[in-house]
């Protein structure tokens, strides 16, 4: 129990070194950063599975559902 608050003091010095180089530590990242991350990864997906019918079906109801 007395080497939790260590451990604590190690994570919260790492989280600092990250924010000294630029970057957030809230865990949230750019919506295009997201985008393009998942984007090689689905089209893996979509030729892997020959899909792409059902991305296309799957995409436009999402774009209905969110009025777009």
């Amino acid at each position: 129990m007395a080497d939790t608050a260590s451990r604590t003091m190690i994570r919260t010095q790492g989280r600092r070194a990250f924010a000294a180089f630029g970057g957030r530590p809230s865990g949230r990242r750019h919506p295009l950063v997201a985008t393009a991350m998942v984007l090689p990864l689905a089209a893996l997906l979509v030729v892997a599975f020959g899909g792409w019918e059902a991305v296309v079906t799957q995409a436009s109801s999402v774009g209905v559902m969110l009025g777009r």
